[in-house]
């Protein structure tokens, strides 16, 4: 297994258990427990990681960007809702905008698995574009942008110039964080601001998030929660959330 690997999957089970031991790790990959310091010394440096004894522990920090094959495995369950919810909203001949989030990627596979027909999709999101290669009857647009390894994503005014030449009637969008008071935020800003870009380009704007993002602020701001139509997310909010929700004229909806 190649070091890349190694680490990638020992950042997988950090996000599953929170915590790692270096003699564990050792025993499961049949290395040295130096080889495992040195993964950690390498997760810790990237920021994904916090040194503890004997191992390492997750970094909550919100505005960590986590490689795109790590988000895209985590809470597959509430991601599926999400997607499932998500897809109910859409009708056979809209024109959508997806962002570059694992949750749209879900939302993307969903749609094509329902058979909805005659979309028109237009997405910064590679993994999407290669997703939706075998989609008949739709019609894929991609943004172009410069190219983000990590998350898979076009990104940059480049991105913006052709997201500014539509108008759609669905823009979906993720967010690392929503707030009350900050609205939605992302770690990344060139991300943030595609999908503020996304939000006035749209008729209808809904925010997929899972529950494990409310109450969080990330570092760029996307834009305020009146600037959204739609919260669809995978578990019941907190009372004071809904009622917010409502005070803003925002419909959310969730699993029943």
């Amino acid at each position: 297994m190649l070091a890349i690997e190694r680490r990638n999957e020992i950042l997988e089970k950090l996000q599953n258990d929170r915590r790692v031991v270096v003699s564990e790790l050792s025993q499961i990959y049949e290395v040295s427990e130096e080889t495992i310091r040195r993964d950690l010394d390498k997760l810790v440096q990237d920021g994904f990681a916090i040194k503890s004894y004997g191992g390492a522990v997750i970094n909550e920090n919100v505005n960590i960007e986590l490689p795109f094959n790590i988000r895209k495995n985590r809470n597959i369950v509430g991601k599926q809702h999400i997607a499932e919810l998500v897809s109910e909203q859409i009708k056979d001949g809209d024109s959508i905008m997806l962002d570059a989030s694992s949750t749209a990627v879900y939302v993307a596979k969903t749609l094509l698995e329902r058979g909805k027909k005659n979309l028109t999709v237009l997405t910064n999101s590679v993994e999407i574009i290669i997703e939706l290669f075998g989609a008949q009857d739709w019609k894929v647009l991609s943004t172009g942008g410069e190219s983000r390894e990590g998350s898979f994503a076009l990104v940059g005014y480049q991105t913006d110039r052709m997201l500014r030449t539509y108008h759609v009637d669905k823009a979906i969008i993720s967010a690392k964080g929503v707030d009350m008071n900050a609205g939605l935020t992302d770690s990344d800003d060139l991300h943030a601001n595609n999908k503020r870009t996304m939000l006035t380009r749209a008729k209808e704007r809904i925010l997929a998030i899972d529950s494990s993002k409310f109450d969080q602020v990330a570092f760029a701001e996307i834009g305020s929660l009146d600037q959204i139509t739609t919260v669809i997310t995978d578990a019941k909010p907190e009372t004071r959330w809904l009622q917010h929700f409502e005070k803003v004229g925002v419909k959310c909806i969730y699993p029943k």
